[in-house]
């Protein structure tokens, strides 16, 4: 399987002076974005075998980890990791990155993404709810054989490289720029 960007043609840009109306989101873009939504939600409710995916030594406890942030115009980014090698971005803006597993790189990133999530499982707090994060902060879901737990941070902080989480947020960038060198290829 290999990396497929879902794009949509919205297009938004911020200016200065009062906002210009912006175009409305075609169709395309508004079934793309619900997509993405309905992606997250599967994997944080989809139990592990449903996957394929067993407790090995290497997860014994987390299988997966999905990373929400804000990006730009108020939307939020999702990277996902699979202990398997899978990996997604889901936004809920009318992009993202669905496979990647056919990429050496990118299932070695998803691995070490779900494997630091596993080193912060005492730091997580089981929930049933997976709300996006609130504006400033970002929230790790870890997807655990028992159920899924939760950490929210604040994004300033973890991006600082001097946080508690600021390790884990880096993993999740690396799975990031890992998918995202894996779309550029398959675009030339």
């Amino acid at each position: 399987m290999t990396a497929t960007l879902m794009t949509g043609c919205g297009k938004q840009t911020s200016q200065s002076k009062a906002p210009a109306e912006q175009p409305p989101i075609s169709e395309t873009a508004k079934k793309n974005a619900d997509a993405m939504r309905g992606l997250r939600e599967m994997m944080l409710t989809t139990p592990a075998t449903k996957f394929g995916i067993q407790k090995t030594d290497d997860f014994p406890r987390t299988y997966g980890v999905l990373m929400d942030w804000p990006i730009s115009n108020g939307n939020i980014a999702t990277v996902v990791g699979l202990c398997d090698g899978n990996a997604s971005l889901y936004t809920t803006s009318t992009f993202g990155v669905i496979g990647g597993v056919g990429h050496e790189s990118v299932r070695r990133a998803a691995a070490n993404f779900v494997r630091m999530a596993d080193k912060f499982y005492s730091d997580s707090t089981p929930t049933s709810e997976y709300p996006f994060p609130a504006e400033n902060r970002v929230k790790f879901y870890l997807v655990t054989f028992d159920g899924v737990r939760v950490i929210d941070a604040d994004l300033k902080s973890v991006s600082s490289g001097k946080d508690k989480f600021s390790e884990l947020f880096g993993e999740g960038q690396k799975l990031l720029t890992e998918l995202r060198l894996t779309t550029e290829k398959k675009a030339e």
